[in-house]
């Protein structure tokens, strides 16, 4: 019997350690709000999560951005913000990962309902803010982060080289390029030079 209890509360324990720990609503906010423009900041809207896990509202907005805080299960911090035009196509996102998709399906649904007319887009480039830290840079409690990187896209659908003037692969640090070019997930992309 002994013996029974001690692997059940064992049992207990791994579980608890091998669960992540979810930071308050506070520190949330917080992290997300790295990546969001100052002038957006008081008023953005906030996607966090629970603590069981589930991704929720954790404020709600009165302007145009929507923050993203960092997924717990993933490695280290990845929080974004976004321009309130990119949402339906965000959120469609996260219903299909949430069905079981593969990252493969979740295009081919998301192009074929973009190309319908179903799944709206903006019709002049949105941005994406998206700040990534190491978790060791992350504090907890306070939502802090001593040290990030930011880097910054522009979604349109079906952007060419011609139409924008870019380059459609990675050219010099820092100069922007059209990722995905001529696909429904096209997109400028535009990542800051590493100061030596």
């Amino acid at each position: 019997m002994k013996y029974f209890v001690l692997l059940s509360a064992m049992f207990c324990f791994s579980l608890t350690v091998g669960q992540s720990q979810i930071p308050s609503a506070e520190s949330q906010i917080k992290t997300a709000l790295y990546a969001c423009p100052e002038m957006y900041q008081e008023g953005a809207k906030i996607l966090g999560y629970d603590q069981k896990g589930q991704l929720i509202t954790l404020r709600e907005g009165t302007n145009e951005m929507v923050c993203l805080a960092s997924d717990p299960n993933r490695n280290g911090i990845s929080v974004s913000c976004y321009s309130n035009q990119l949402e339906p196509y965000m959120q469609r996102g996260r219903e299909l990962i949430a069905e079981g998709k593969t990252e493969v399906e979740k295009r081919e649904i998301r192009k074929a309902e973009i190309d319908a007319g179903t799944l709206a887009m903006p019709k002049t480039p949105a941005a994406v803010y998206v700040v990534t830290a190491k978790k060791e840079e992350h504090d907890f409690e306070s939502g802090v982060l001593k040290s990030s990187r930011i880097r910054y896209a522009f979604y349109k659908p079906y952007m060419t080289a011609l139409e924008t003037g870019l380059p459609t692969k990675p050219q010099a640090p820092g100069m922007p390029w059209l990722m995905d070019a001529d696909t429904h997930r096209s997109h400028i992309m535009v990542t800051p030079a590493v100061q030596n």
